[in-house]
């Protein structure tokens, strides 16, 4: 009852800020999900790595994130086939399930059970999961209404994704950004995450609980909320990691489905009751099961 109270209820109320305003005002989320995913998440992209040092945590980061991915990606294609969805279900299945919310839910869970120094490694992480979810998340989204060429044109087309290499040019050459310019960009990057935040509450607001395919969902929780983070472990298990980094790579794989992916599914049409049903159900079921799994660390 302490963590839940301390760490998982504050990121509620924010959520349910969101949730409320949309309740009572009915807003047209597409405008807003735009604004979050070509011009706040840029900015946070290229703060976060223009500021953030590419060590070997990062190293360990980066390779930790690709192999939990490629790992889900595997089991969510066998169990898609299994129960032979077709190919806009297995996307949406795809998009709720490989992705995990670390951005506008693990960041804020990081920050309150493992304080700075948590966070000093959940941001990169956030950042490389966004960077993922900029192509992977993306690329699957569009390809469930379109052409493969089409999606990687879709891909292309994101500016999250060229935000990257000019930061890391600028810290790499240890250019530095006018002080005026340089706040300018963080004042955006901050805006980000509670933003997305608020977005989320909105997209839970606008879920039909009666069209909830709960078969199909309870699936979907099943394996972003234990799986995920089983694998995270053993995946961790396999190099010399710090044990903080351990713990907050493991619980960032047992967040609920990520708010981007319900934007992502909202500009391109995935399924996106489906998809943000997931993400409701993924988000209030990890009260108890991240309350079950901190009170481990």
């Amino acid at each position: 009852m302490l963590i839940f109270i301390d760490v998982i209820l504050p990121v509620f109320f924010i959520f349910l800020s969101g949730y409320l305003l949309q309740k009572i005002f009915k807003l047209d989320l597409l405008p807003i999900s735009t604004l979050a995913v070509y011009l706040l998440i840029p900015f946070l992209v290229f703060d976060t790595f223009y500021t953030t040092p590419m060590d070997l945590s990062f190293y360990y980061i980066v390779v930790t994130s690709v192999i939990i991915m490629a790992a889900l990606i595997a089991a969510g294609l066998l169990l898609c086939r299994f129960f032979r969805y077709d190919k806009s279900e297995r996307n949406a299945f795809l998009l709720s399930t490989i992705f995990p919310n670390s951005g506008n839910y693990g960041v804020p869970i990081i920050l309150f059970a493992f304080g700075k120094q948590g966070v000093s490694y959940a941001m990169p992480l956030m950042i490389f999961h966004a960077i993922l979810m900029g192509i992977v998340g993306i690329y699957i989204a569009a390809n469930g209404k379109g052409s493969v060429k089409m999606a990687l044109q879709t891909v292309l087309k994101q500016p999250m994704n060229y935000a990257i290499i000019p930061a890391l040019l600028l810290q790499f050459f240890h250019i530095e950004i006018p002080a005026h310019f340089l706040q300018s960009i963080e004042l955006v990057s901050d805006a980000s995450i509670p933003v997305i935040m608020v977005i989320l509450g909105m997209q839970l607001a606008n879920v039909d609980v009666h069209k909830i395919s709960w078969g199909r969902i309870s699936l979907a929780t099943g394996v972003r909320l234990v799986l995920s983070p089983l694998i995270a472990f053993w995946v961790c298990v396999m190099f010399p990691i710090d044990p903080l980094l351990r713990n907050v790579i493991i619980v960032m794989a047992a967040m609920p489905s990520a708010a981007n992916t319900t934007l992502y599914a909202i500009q391109f049409n995935a399924k996106p009751q489906f998809v943000s049903s997931c993400t409701l159900i993924t988000t209030v079921t990890s009260a108890v099961t991240l309350d079950i799994l901190l009170s481990w660390f």
